[in-house]
């Protein structure tokens, strides 16, 4: 007579949801870091100046003509 071996095997569906969890909660936090450093509070942080954002630039364009030679 042959001696028949069988295995039970027992799986466990269970802490799937807790993955989804803690993506979403990653995801939520790399888009608040990027709107605070592109347009939030933090804009210009790593801009390297400190002057603020004004840029005017007065360019004086000469008034009268170059004399022809």
């Amino acid at each position: 007579m042959a001696h028949e071996d069988h295995d039970t095997v027992v799986v466990e569906r269970g802490g799937s949801g807790m993955g989804a969890v803690i993506g979403v909660i990653v995801v939520l936090l790399l888009l608040v870091g990027f709107w605070y450093f592109a347009f939030g509070p933090g804009q210009g942080t790593f801009g390297g100046s400190k002057s603020g954002s004004d840029v005017n630039v007065n360019v004086e364009l000469p008034t009268q003509q170059p004399q022809s030679s």
